[in-house]
């Protein structure tokens, strides 16, 4: 028996403790610009970086960049700019995963909204934590899930040509670590 087999097995059988058990996590819930509600977001640590679960309704069907933007800030009466630029660990970095001196902390890939609206995505990231170290999210201002009109070319200073901010969540710890300021090393 292989050992892909045996882990299915163990599985789903319940024999394995995901490590999302332990570990730290965070959500957001999601708002459109009129302050409606429109979904959620779920961030969950692994031992190899975090996975973040969408769901999100309200969209024109098609790509849209999503983004993790610098501040827990979505105030719907700025267009969700309260959020600050692409969240950025190193200000050296550019915005996209085609840029020469790229991606940011918060560059995320396009996701597709059905014909429908609604967004369903996981996505998972090493460039930051949930933790309290120098990778994590929760600095001294949080950070913001944002969703924008358009897609993201991955490329284009500041946010590759995404268009508006659509949907804006900030991002609050659910578990883990308590809030503390980033170490910086």
């Amino acid at each position: 028996m292989s050992r892909w087999a045996l882990a299915a097995g163990l599985a789903a059988c319940g024999a394995i403790i995901t490590p999302s058990v332990a570990g730290a996590s965070a959500s957001a819930k999601l708002m459109a610009l009129d302050g409606s509600a429109a979904g959620s977001a779920n961030f969950r640590s692994t031992p190899h970086g975090v996975l973040v679960e969408i769901s999100a309704h309200g969209l024109t069907p098609g790509p849209h960049a999503v983004l993790i933007h610098a501040k827990a800030a979505c105030e719907a009466k700025t267009g969700f700019a309260s959020a600050g630029p692409v969240f950025s660990l190193d200000t050296a970095r550019a915005h996209g995963f085609f840029a020469k001196a790229g991606p940011r902390t918060g560059d995320l890939p396009v996701q597709f909204a059905a014909a429908d609206g609604t967004l369903h995505a996981s996505v998972f990231s090493t460039a930051f934590s949930l933790g309290d170290g120098v990778k994590s999210l929760f600095d001294h201002d949080g950070a913001a899930l944002i969703i924008h009109a358009e897609s993201d070319d991955y490329l284009s200073q500041p946010e590759g040509r995404a268009g508006a901010r659509l949907i804006c969540g900030s991002i609050l710890r659910s578990s883990g670590p308590k809030d503390k300021k980033r170490r910086h090393s």
